[in-house]
């Protein structure tokens, strides 16, 4: 998080399906100061009750915003900055200029992105590299990979301090 409590990412996942993988990323954006976003469906339940069950002790904390589809997301966050993570599709994630409050998207572990949220968004696609026939990461690994990313650059740039943890740089 950032100084004044806003995010330094927006990691938000389009549909995911398994629960464990979720509360991974859940623990890694708040590791990370990343907000996280869920787009329903989700195949699994996040009652009290079920979080509880899991163990997710620090999901409070992390308090995910959810939404029921795709539109309700877009007219929450109409001028946000997005980067839409695909398996064999844009640019390495390393050649994106990641910024302080982007937002990245991922698809559901079963697949990718839709057509319909991916449409228009060429200059904003990126994958990260694998190996010749490898056909994708797990989803949690990924999020991890495009947030550590991320973080990098900014660091590198300047624009946060990794000396006391993730802050801003004044």
């Amino acid at each position: 998080m950032q100084r004044d409590g806003s995010p330094l990412f927006h990691v938000v996942l389009h549909e995911p399906c398994i629960p464990n993988n979720t509360g991974n990323i859940g623990r890694t954006c708040l590791a990370m100061g990343a907000a996280l976003h869920l787009i329903e469906p989700l195949g699994f339940d996040l009652g009290e009750k079920a979080v509880r069950r899991a163990g997710l002790d620090y999901w409070p904390r992390l308090s995910p915003s959810v939404y029921p589809d795709w539109s309700s997301y877009l007219r929450r966050h109409p001028g946000a900055r997005r980067w839409f993570f695909e398996p064999r599709l844009g640019r390495p994630h390393f050649a994106a200029e990641f910024g302080v409050g982007d937002h990245l998207v991922f698809g559901k572990e079963t697949g990718s992105l839709p057509e319909s949220v991916i449409a228009g968004q060429v200059d904003r696609l990126v994958s990260i590299p694998l190996c010749s026939g490898e056909r994708s990461l797990n989803l949690a690994t990924a999020v991890c990979v495009g947030l550590a990313e991320g973080v990098r650059q900014l660091a590198f740039d300047g624009r946060v301090d990794l000396s006391g943890g993730i802050e801003l740089s004044t």
